[in-house]
């Protein structure tokens, strides 16, 4: 009774809060950071290249095979996103939460140093190789910054605690359009330096992040630490009497007996956990058919359209920076009080009805010369309505609906699906808007209708609920009795 009572009580403490920010520091901030901070740079580098190639062989590079080296440069991060999703499962199986968030940062040094020493060294290759190493940090991040806080997390704060994930994404787009900026180090001279700022958060993770505990759960699910847990918890949750946490993370432990650490294979295959895995597969890896990179892409001409100078531009940009900010932030504060569910399908439906809105805007704009405010506006309503919804949510979902032997390989799934889709988006959009106008928006606005019927009809609520309790939730979804995870009731 006491043991319930002090879990309902407990509240942020000053470590777990600390925790959060060096784990959001070196973790998606940087991948934020990097999918904003290289529009800036974009003519110098280009630029760049051409010196480069005339330097070492005499002659001038043609546009379009500048513009191809440029491409590749921006699209290599994805690859080595994709690289590190790929690899982010085993790692955090092997080393551990702490200690591969640890050894990623090293990750992250090379790329910066590789970027600050291109330009002394003459090497646009060596910018290549080192968004390559940027991608693989983020890959390896995106994934395991989630679960390690998710897991650190206790029950009644991890709905707060893992959107923090989402907060450092947005706060990292918004400092790399900041530090982007030609008042600060967007020039000519500075740009090395701007595309080495990645070492910063890194240095700063590597030297603070030893201060701090595994996760709980890590230390007693897989490597059954009893001691090493209460420890862990005590650190980062107070004293106090954790024992009900600890009771559910033996039954969490008891219900994988005898089961190793599941693969991607059998993610894929089991069918006891097929309606979880469809749930996380609409949900998280497909987030990117939501259209919140292709409502960026649009965003320049609508607030070119709606007479903003082009040089004033990116401050307005910034405004949809500080509003993603802001949605997390709001999100972070309602989803333990309001629930998963219920944020899911109410936004995902606002982001329909948005999408719609903003395809009859730009397709009547020319006729109608207020019509280019309103897109304008549809464009922060989108956004501030992913943020509160999918954008946050989907960095809960994967921790809640898998026990600790399928979450690595969970997290790998939507990694891969997220990196691919984004390699994908960026490489296709621009033909599909050249070819449909305003009108490319039609496959978002029908996967966002999809998924606002579909969350709200199939997904049970999260909230509040143990591990156990919530795969108790999907069983009348999984279609095999016999596959059932089982549950366990034991007195511990």
């Amino acid at each position: 009774m006491n043991s319930k009572a002090d879990s309902d009580t407990a509240g942020l403490t000053l470590n777990l809060a600390l925790l959060t920010l060096i784990l959001g520091t070196g973790g998606t901030f940087q991948y934020g950071l990097h999918i904003s901070l290289i529009n800036a740079p974009a003519k110098y580098i280009q630029t760049f290249i051409n010196g480069t190639w005339q330097h070492r062989y005499g002659s001038s590079l043609q546009p379009d095979t500048v513009l191809l080296l440029w491409s590749f440069i921006v699209s290599v991060y994805s690859i080595g996103g994709l690289l590190g999703a790929l690899a982010v499962g085993h790692l955090s199986v092997t080393f551990g939460r702490k200690k591969t968030q640890l050894y990623n940062n090293l990750a992250a040094l090379l790329g910066a140093l590789l970027m600050g020493m291109s330009q002394t060294a003459h090497s646009f290759e060596m910018i290549i190789l080192g968004r390559l190493c940027y991608g693989i940090n983020a890959g390896v991040s995106l994934n395991l910054h989630t679960m390690y806080i998710g897991e650190c997390a206790p029950q009644r704060l991890r709905g707060m605690i893992t959107v923090t994930v989402s907060f450092f994404i947005a706060l990292g787009k918004l400092m790399g359009f900041v530090i982007g900026l030609r008042e600060f180090m967007g020039s000519e001279e500075l740009w090395p330096y701007l595309m080495a700022v990645s070492a910063i958060p890194a240095l700063i993770q590597l030297a603070t992040l030893p201060f701090f505990p595994e996760s709980p759960r890590y230390l007693l699910i897989d490597k059954g630490d009893t001691d090493g847990c209460l420890k862990a918890m005590q650190q980062l949750w107070g004293p106090g009497d954790h024992s009900l946490e600890v009771k559910e993370m033996l039954k969490e432990k008891m219900a994988m007996e005898g089961n190793q650490i599941k693969g991607m294979k059998d993610l894929l295959s089991d069918r006891s956990v097929r309606w979880q895995m469809i749930m996380m597969v609409l949900t998280c890896g497909g987030i990117q058919l939501i259209g919140i990179n292709a409502v960026y892409f649009y965003a320049y001409d609508v607030f070119q359209n709606a007479g903003i100078r082009e040089s004033q531009i990116p401050y307005v940009s910034l405004g949809i920076g500080l509003t993603e900010i802001l949605t997390t932030i709001l999100c972070g504060s309602v989803i333990d009080c309001l629930g998963r569910k219920v944020l899911l399908w109410m936004n995902y439906g606002v982001l329909t009805l948005t999408l719609a809105l903003l395809t009859t805007t730009l397709s009547l704009q020319e006729n109608y010369s207020w019509l280019p405010y309103g897109s304008s506006m549809l464009i922060f309503i989108f956004t501030f309505s992913f943020g509160l919804g999918p954008g946050g949510v989907s960095c809960v979902l994967p921790t809640e609906l898998f026990i600790q032997s399928y979450r690595p390989a969970a997290y790998s799934l939507i990694g891969i699906m997220n990196w691919i889709g984004l390699f994908v988006l960026a490489l296709v959009f621009p033909f599909i808007e050249e070819a449909l106008g305003p009108f490319c928006f039609i496959f978002f606005l029908l996967y966002c209708f999809f998924m606002t019927v579909f969350t709200l009809l199939m997904l049970p609520e999260t909230k509040d609920k143990s591990i156990i309790e919530i795969l108790e939730s999907f069983n009348h979804l999984n279609t095999r009795e016999k596959n059932h995870i089982p549950i366990y009731d034991t007195q511990l």
